[in-house]
């Protein structure tokens, strides 16, 4: 459902606004420098390049990142929930996730003007700052049904909520779970999972979705077997002509020999 930019040579800057189930998520994206060159596989490069620089220190860039920008989305009114931020060779990913505070909650959401105010701000404070070397591309985002969770509050706004979670550690051989949130203990989060509880440590969370719940938003595809039926009913309305057509051309012929 989410499809992503890109921006054409030469180009600077371009926003993106799309519709993704009840909530209108806009990305605005910013090359700076030249672009990237593709190479061919990509995915085994970043997996090399993942295993070289180790995880928690993606993570502790991350939240350099995320603490040094806070403070400028705050000033436009908005949230920083927080930022993923996805290095490569060549290239990397800084993507951003906005909200509007607290208390516009239930009056407004996140729009395109939102985006782009928070890329012209960012991106100079970027320029200034230098925290990524080399080329990236900067992505301004809602967080949309399938909301990022990012802060150990996030989930204690959404208990009783299904989330799909990736461990950084595996826990009882497992490093994806998708689950109801419970309740928070402390710095642990009790998901339940398959009718059994399961306690995670919040440290040992990479990331985090909530899992919307597409019947509640009036989305849900219909049932495989409503579908089914439906079906049947139908193929047999059109069977039942086809039998009767095929006797209307036998009686004839069948009745030419007695008249000779």
């Amino acid at each position: 459902m989410f499809v992503r930019g890109r921006l054409s040579t030469g180009g600077r800057r371009k926003t993106w606004a799309r519709n993704d189930a009840c909530s209108r998520r806009c990305t605005d994206i910013q090359r700076i420098g030249q672009g990237a060159h593709r190479a061919p596989c990509l995915f085994q490069r970043y997996a090399r390049h993942y295993q070289t620089i180790g995880i928690e220190s993606v993570s502790e860039k991350a939240n350099h990142i995320a603490n040094l920008l806070a403070p400028t989305v705050q000033a436009l009114g908005l949230e920083l929930l927080g930022i993923e931020y996805l290095p490569a060779p060549g290239s990397a990913t800084l993507r951003l996730y906005i909200d509007v505070q607290e208390a516009e909650r239930d009056t407004r959401h996140v729009n395109v003007e939102d985006c782009e105010a928070v890329s012209r701000e960012v991106s100079a404070q970027l320029d200034v700052e230098d925290p990524i070397t080399g080329n990236y591309t900067l992505e301004v985002s809602s967080p949309g049904v399938d909301r990022p969770l990012f802060e150990l509050a996030h989930f204690a706004r959404f208990l009783g909520e299904t989330a799909k979670v990736v461990l950084k550690l595996p826990q009882d051989r497992r490093r994806r779970l998708q689950g109801a949130i419970s309740r928070i203990e402390g710095e642990d989060i009790v998901f339940t999972v398959d009718d059994a509880e399961m306690t995670v440590a919040f440290d040992n969370i990479d990331k985090a979705r909530l899992v919307p719940d597409w019947a509640a938003l009036g989305l849900a595809p219909e049932k495989p077997g409503g579908g089914r039926k439906a079906g049947a009913k139908a193929g047999d309305a059109k069977r039942a002509p086809a039998r009767k057509a095929k006797k209307k051309p036998n009686q004839p012929a069948a009745r030419k020999p007695r008249a000779e």
